[in-house]
């Protein structure tokens, strides 16, 4: 296992290295992610195994800016436009996509990550450092703890500024509603879970 400081040296090598089918964790402002290139099924396999993660459960695409969502994929719904002036921040919004999926999409309110991002295609496919059903990992130690063994690289970027989960609200049809899946970070106060 390799550690090493997240600053601004490192971001052309660690890029390098995901888009050649890497696996790394990486401080976001929410919680520490694992992160792979969306372009290697096997990386995300990797990442997958090693949370004992459901196959039936996404993984969300981290995306360096507004761009990069609609680049890949994302079509735009007027009912989303009030989520996505939460963005760069603390939520995630499942879309439709041009293909006819859904695809849960999050613009991190962290630069030199967006700088990663940016240099890596403009997405990363990303989820939280824990073994499915246990507590995220909000610091490096904690990370190295829960899924270091098993990844290429860690980066190190201190604690993470939230703590806390990125909300999650899926808005896929022109003709629904939007609804809430997770209360996280960011709050809508006329929204609830039970929507």
């Amino acid at each position: 296992m390799t550690l090493l400081p997240f600053n601004d040296d490192v971001i052309t090598p660690v890029a390098r290295l995901l888009c050649s089918g890497g696996v790394v964790i990486l401080p976001t402002d929410t919680v520490y992610g694992v992160a792979c290139h969306p372009a290697f099924p096997q990386a995300l396999e990797r990442i997958r195994q090693m949370k004992r993660r459901d196959a039936s459960k996404p993984f969300q695409l981290l995306a360096a800016n507004i761009d990069a969502v609609w680049a890949n994929g994302a079509i735009h719904l007027p009912q989303a436009d009030r989520f996505i002036t939460a963005w760069p921040g603390a939520l995630t919004l499942i879309l439709p996509t041009v293909d006819g999926r859904t695809e849960g999409y999050r613009i991190p309110d962290a630069p030199r990550l967006c700088a990663l991002l940016n240099q890596c295609g403009g997405c990363l496919r990303c989820t939280s450092v824990n073994i499915s059903g246990e507590p995220p990992a909000i610091d490096a130690s904690q990370a190295a703890r829960a899924l270091g063994a098993s990844v290429d690289l860690i980066l190190d970027g201190g604690s993470a500024h939230l703590g806390i989960a990125s909300t999650v609200i899926r808005c896929t049809d022109a003709h629904t509603e939007p609804n809430l899946l997770r209360q996280g970070a960011i709050h809508f106060p006329d929204m609830n879970l039970n929507a």
